[in-house]
């Protein structure tokens, strides 16, 4: 019976650049050439959801990774050059970040801590909850473009962290540039001096070093792979501190986005039609031949009842009686939604930030602890001051509305009366009724809002500003067109009188000038700048350890993804060795190599260097029925760690063997248990001394199969779930596959198990967090529609490999 159980197996009507398994569930990920992300199961390899490219993400995935608990998926664009972290249950993007140059590896890993120093951290963590109220959940009927914060439940921020523990996501760039951020939002650490173009890389779960493979260009031109080790010991030795300061930088970018979020709605619940007045009454302007000002014109209106011919045509013919009511109401509702957004959304999002900067300024003025992570308690000084003057803005912002409210009803009450007796219509007596109050109220609105303003036609193609509180909301530079009225304010009077007060660092600054977004603006950069800092020092205090130039890349190498090229890297689990393997077909087509370097920089460890030698043996028959051995050569087309001890690889055989490939599983044991160290000669490239590496033979025992009727090239595994994917050349034949159990001979034995598999699976992942039914049917109908589809694929694929 052949090793290995196929549970799946599909042709994919797109190419497959990506594919990753989950590291809790039976799940993977796939992306492909047209930007589609898909996730399927175990099982049948049935589709669970796809999430297509659109505006704001884009259509090419450089890379592909999973957090640690299997909840978020994180992908870069690279035609966008950002990253997107996705919430797997629902196939929603919580979060994005652009880099500055497009990713081409990441890696997310969680740390293991070696003593538990963080114990006591990890039950203090949820502190702020006892002083900070949970922050009210974003309307759903606005469009925003992320879902953080719109979901029925108002845990979003802890839904992006995960747990307390720490995990680092990390970015390699085609620059050289790295980067590393905390729970996958905050950047931790920013490495802009590895040299070449990072093809894959993997962070030591105790924190103590980075591995990378690298291109490099020689001085010579020659393209050569590289194998180098960062020391970021300054991260492992002050991980108590770097974490909690990581989870309160995370908790400050979520609240900036949480801001950023609330005023997007704020801005989508003004409305164009607020403008109309200020329209009608430039039109208005334009048209008429008297010398009058407007203002003039409406008071005559209100003080003798009178109108000039071209005001009643401007209120009945244009503004028309159901116009005047149509925008009361929306003037009405639109305010009403702003406001309710700055009181529940804008205040509570600015204390929360002011709450938690406090705490990073207290954690900062530790000077033992913090100093050397970059906190700077002047900057964040700098944070809490920008972020109360934003607090100022959002009240005066409230006060506008509130006297806007007011201005509007009374003077829109006032002119539906006076356009109803134009057109001699009943007048309801509630509304008949004005005192000399009201009519002074509508005197003084119109004195203040009704005169003409040539510099406002200049600039914005209009004599009138009306509308007072949409000049908060629009994104511009320039300076407020109707600033707030602060004549007789006694306050700000006592303020300019008093030489300290004015400028106290205890006062925030007001910026009456500003709109909310200019505040909200120079409120992020302030924070960014502090956040950044940081990440600059931790970066600066990474060095490299370890070059090892391992092999040139030949010019005539056929051109694949980067995503499936050796070598491969791995962090073990216990965090003590980086494992590296890789094979070097111009050299020694029939070997297979494999390197360990111990995860310390600081800490001499004997590191091995072995070569597999890809021989194999099987007993066979000769004609005369003499028992015999045929010896098998192959290459290495594909390796994957399995776990510490095994390696999963695609051989393929040479062209008198029929090219015939398999997948099989190499043990590592006995590469484990070499203590001999391999003397690597400083300077030179390890293909041009590669005769005195120690070689091993290759023992498979019955851990192969064959891959028949199909041109397999490269595989994608988790050892902790037992499961492979196997990818072919095309990159669209994908056969999936179970690895500690054997295939059943009998067809009937096997559709049966796969059937109870596919019950099971599904039943189990109903116990930890399934994936929602709706979107599972969605990809079966999805499924069905591409049968005909897949059946001629496959047709075409077993005609390819006969």
């Amino acid at each position: 019976m052949p090793a290995f159980r196929q549970v799946g197996e599909k042709q994919l009507p797109n190419p497959v650049k990506c594919m990753a398994w989950s590291p809790k569930r039976d799940l993977i990920a796939l992306a492909n050439t047209t930007g589609e992300l898909l996730l399927h199961r175990l099982a049948s390899f049935q589709r669970v959801w796809s999430l297509a490219p659109s505006e704001y993400t884009g259509k090419e995935i450089t890379a592909l990774t999973w957090r640690p608990d299997g909840k978020i998926l994180a992908f870069s664009l690279g035609d966008t050059k950002q990253v997107v972290l996705c919430d797997v249950e629902k196939a929603e993007i919580l979060h994005m970040f652009p880099m500055q140059s497009s990713v081409t590896c990441m890696n997310w890993m969680e740390v293991v801590e070696e003593n538990s120093s963080l114990g006591s951290f990890y039950n203090s963590e949820d502190e702020s909850k006892l002083f900070l109220p949970e922050l009210p959940t974003l309307p759903k009927s606005y469009n925003t473009t992320s879902k953080i914060f719109s979901e029925e439940k108002s845990d979003e921020i802890l839904n992006l962290l995960g747990e307390v523990r720490l995990n680092i996501l990390v970015l390699g760039g085609d620059a050289g540039c790295v980067e590393l951020y905390a729970y996958g939002m905050y950047k931790i650490a920013s490495l802009g001096e590895v040299s070449g173009s990072c093809r894959s890389l993997s962070l030591s779960s105790d924190l103590k070093s980075l591995s990378l493979i690298t291109e490099v260009q020689s001085a010579d031109g020659v393209s050569e792979i590289c194998y180098v080790q960062l020391d970021t010991s300054l991260l492992s030795d002050c991980l108590p501190e770097v974490t909690k300061m990581a989870r309160k930088f995370t908790h400050i970018s979520t609240l900036l986005q949480y801001l950023h979020l609330s005023l997007t709605c704020m801005c989508e619940a003004w409305e164009e039609i607020l403008m109309q007045m200020d329209l009608r009454l430039t039109k208005f302007v334009q048209e008429k031949n008297t010398s009058t000002q407007v203002q003039d014109e409406f008071l005559d209106l209100l003080l003798w009842g009178q109108s000039s011919p071209e005001l009643q045509a401007l209120l009945m013919n244009q503004l028309t009686v159901k116009g005047l009511k149509k925008l009361g109401q929306s003037i009405e509702s639109s305010y009403s939604s702003i406001q309710k957004l700055v009181i529940s959304h804008l205040q509570s999002g600015s204390e929360a930030l002011l709450y938690q900067l406090s705490e990073v300024r207290g954690m900062s003025l530790w000077k033992q602890k913090f100093e050397r992570l970059g906190l700077d308690s002047d900057a964040i000084d700098g944070a809490i001051t920008a972020v109360g003057s934003f607090s100022l803005k959002a009240n005066e912002l409230l006060q506008v509305i509130d006297k806007s409210t007011k201005n509007f009803k009374a003077f829109f009450r006032w002119l539906y009366v006076a356009m109803l007796r134009m057109c001699d219509e009943h007048v309801p007596p509630e509304l008949n009724k004005m005192t000399q109050k009201d009519i002074a109220f509508v005197a003084d609105f119109l004195s203040e809002h009704f005169s003409e303003n040539e510099e406002l036609f200049d600039r914005k193609g209009k004599y009138f500003n009306v509308e007072r509180v949409g000049q908060y909301l629009k994104d511009e530079d320039e300076d407020l067109v109707s600033p707030p009225n602060t004549k007789g304010n006694q306050w700000l009077k006592f303020l300019q009188e008093s030489t300290y007060l004015k400028v106290s660092p205890l006062l925030f600054p007001s910026y009456p000038q500003k709109s909310l977004h200019f505040v909200k603006r120079m409120m992020e950069n302030v924070i960014e700048r502090c956040l950044q800092k940081p990440a600059e020092v931790i970066g600066r205090s990474v060095k490299q350890a370890v070059f090892l130039p391992l092999y040139a890349v030949s010019d005539n190498s056929e051109k694949i993804p980067h995503l499936f090229e050796l070598p491969s890297l791995w962090n073990d689990k216990k965090g003590k060795m980086h494992c590296v393997v890789f094979c070097m077909p111009e050299i020694s087509p029939s070997k297979l190599y494999l390197l360990r370097k111990g995860t310390d920089p600081n800490r001499h460890i004997p590191n091995s260097f072995m070569s597999f030698d890809l021989s194999h043996y099987l007993d066979s028959t000769d004609d005369d029925g003499v028992a015999a051995q045929s010896r098998y050569v192959y290459s290495c087309l594909d390796a994957r760690f399995y776990d510490d001890e095994m390696l999963t690889v695609v051989l393929q055989g040479s062209e008198d063997q029929n090219s015939r490939r398999l997948l099989a599983q190499v043990s590592l044991a006995s590469s484990l248990s070499c203590d001999s160290e391999f003397n690597w000669e400083p300077g030179v490239r390890l293909d041009q001394q590669c005769s005195t590496i120690p070689c091993q033979g290759l023992v498979l025992g019955n851990q192969w199969r064959e891959l028949e009727n199909m041109k397999a090239q490269f595989v994608a595994v988790n050892g902790i779930r037992k499961v492979a994917c196997v990818l072919s050349a095309n990159l669209r034949h994908i056969r999936v596959f179970e690895m500690d159990v054997e295939d059943e001979e009998d067809e009937g034995a096997e559709s049966q198990n796969a059937s109870a598999d596919q019950d099971g699976l599904e039943t189990s992942m109903s116990g930890q967090g399934p994936v929602e039914e709706s979107l599972e049917s969605e990809g079966e109908s999805r499924e069905q529609e591409g049968d005909v589809f897949q059946k001629s694929e496959e047709l075409l694929q077993s005609q390819e490999a006969l």
